[in-house]
């Protein structure tokens, strides 16, 4: 019995290191902990990569490898990733020695970037290999990766991303009759739960000018942390954007996509959960 559950754990640590993060439906209860719950770790992609070969992933978010993400992100299982809604959610990992001899027990912040629904344990953190490695204690890290899977401990936490505040970017095939928009760097949860979004039209009060109509429609979830809206009508922008996240609270960034919005820009607002 002990040979053959090293050798399924052997098969998915193999399978998870050439094909990444795998869809499979597994329902479990979702995560809200302040304290530390056992989970398992592996890891995939490169050793010091971001995860995926084109630095995304499951949640939509772009260029995973650079500054705030920084490498440091994980595929979820479904308690972690929740459909998508786990997106953009932070925890902070930790192995102690009695987990590996190489792990040096300190927390390390890593965020939800990608679905894995592999039937590991009841939570699963398949890490990028920077993140797999951050665990380890100085000058140890190729030998914690080499591990390959790894009992750990996970909390969730709030997120912060200082200096920046909450993003959207307008996603390719976008067009007045529909717009897909992707929601990055929330401070606290991290998450996102509901997207609204209010057109604008010609206002007598604003001098002719293009003015919000003062009703927000809500947005359907495309994938991951992308929304989508599907209109019978050329949307008219600037458009105003309503993030609502996990914990319930509210976030308005008014007009933030332009009249001359764009597919593939980001646009940055000036407010920020807090």
């Amino acid at each position: 019995m002990a040979s053959s559950s090293v050798a399924v754990a052997a098969a998915l640590i193999l399978v998870s290191h050439a094909y990444g993060c795998y869809a499979k439906h597994h329902a479990f209860p979702a995560v809200a902990n302040s304290s530390w719950l056992d989970a398992k770790a592996t890891w995939y992609g490169a050793p010091h990569g971001a995860g995926p070969d084109d630095n995304g992933g499951a949640c939509g978010f772009k260029n995973v490898n650079l500054p705030p993400f920084s490498s440091m992100t994980s595929c979820g299982n479904q308690p972690l990733f929740k459909d998508g809604k786990g997106c953009g959610s932070c925890y902070q990992i930790r192995c102690l020695k009695s987990d590996h001899p190489a792990c040096s027990g300190v927390p390390k912040t890593v965020i939800i970037t990608d679905m894995n629904y592999y039937p590991v344990s009841r939570y699963h953190f398949d890490l990028s290999g920077t993140a797999f490695g951050a665990m380890a204690k100085d000058g140890r890290n190729d030998e914690l990766r080499h591990a390959g899977m790894i009992n750990m401990q996970f909390k969730r936490v709030p997120c912060h991303y200082p200096g920046l505040t909450v993003t959207f970017h307008v996603e390719d095939g976008s067009n007045p009759f529909y717009m897909a928009i992707l929601v990055e760097y929330e401070d606290g949860d991290g998450d996102v739960k509901q997207l609204d979004i209010m057109e604008s039209r010609p206002g007598a009060v604003s001098g002719g000018k293009m003015a919000p109509t003062g009703q927000w429609v809500p947005m359907k979830e495309s994938w991951g942390s992308i929304w989508r809206m599907d209109a019978h009508h050329p949307m008219q922008g600037p458009f105003s954007l309503r993030v609502t996240n996990e914990s319930g609270k509210t976030l308005v960034a008014e007009q933030v996509i332009p009249i001359d919005w764009k597919p593939n820009k980001t646009y940055s607002s000036h407010v920020q959960f807090h």
